[in-house]
């Protein structure tokens, strides 16, 4: 669910802080750690969608989407999780996507505004991550701006206010540092084993990511950096409590220009 970090660390500080811990002695980082869904920090940045004279545009995407919106497949290209996408109407202030990858459903959402048009809401069903079990969830949308005169309800900029729910699948994972290295793994099948040198090693379960670099920046600081064919896509700064019972990360999407943050208690 991942930006600009700097840490300021000078000479000896930052050696030794890239020591590994004795072997005999637990990381901080060690066990599984699920998202608090009262504790995120959604990007302030809006999403920008506009449907009109049949068409539907997802200007935000990156790359931005264009199809037709008759509810057949359309073909998209440039995007590592679908390649086709599917829009329906509902009616004047709803609407329902099926996005496809190799002709199989990948995600299906449905986004209703209010009829004030203030706000919307979402839910949706994803298994980009090719899990046994998808991911689902739902949310609320605030409007930051309308979309043009005669265009379709769902047309403008529009920010996540929260999420309502999100399956367990999608907040947990489990860290683990054993010697020079940092391991984490995922309900939803991702998982990577990474040295603490930022050197890059393979991202397994995610069609958008292909590699991670993990930094240690302290006993309770880590930095991870996921990259896509060699480009860094997002960097996550990951600080452990002093009592050990929560983690704060702090996302910068590269993609998307945004930022979030959230909490994660330790289970």
């Amino acid at each position: 669910m991942n930006k600009s970090l700097v840490a300021v660390l000078l000479g000896g500080l930052l050696g030794a802080c890239l020591m590994p811990s004795p072997a005999t002695a637990q990381s901080a980082f060690d066990g599984t750690w699920k998202i608090d869904l009262k504790k995120v920090e959604m990007p302030k940045k809006p999403d920008v969608l506009l449907l009109q004279n049949g068409m539907y545009h997802c200007k935000t995407c990156v790359p931005p989407v264009s199809v037709k919106a008759d509810g057949t497949d359309q073909p998209v290209s440039g995007h590592p999780y679908y390649d086709t996408m599917a829009v329906t109407v509902v009616d004047d202030h709803a609407i329902h996507e099926i996005d496809k990858k190799d002709g199989k459903v990948i995600s299906n959402s449905t986004m209703t505004v209010a009829a004030d048009g203030k706000t919307a809401n979402f839910e949706f069903t994803d298994s980009s991550n090719n899990s046994t079990d998808p991911v689902t969830g739902n949310g609320t949308m605030v409007r930051v701006a309308k979309g043009p005169a005669g265009a379709h309800a769902v047309s403008g900029s529009w920010r996540t206010q929260s999420y309502g729910s999100v399956s367990d699948n999608a907040l947990t994972r489990s860290y683990k540092v054993d010697g020079d290295t940092f391991s984490m793994s995922a309900p939803t099948g991702e998982s990577y084993s990474a040295k603490m040198d930022g050197s890059d090693a393979p991202y397994k379960g995610d069609p958008g990511a292909t590699s991670v670099s993990v930094r240690k920046l302290g006993q309770h600081v880590m930095q991870e950096t996921a990259k896509r064919d060699g480009k860094v896509i997002s960097v996550a700064k990951m600080t452990v409590a002093p009592d050990g019972r929560s983690m704060t990360i702090a996302v910068d999407d590269k993609l998307h220009d945004t930022h979030m943050s959230f909490v994660a208690m330790k289970q």
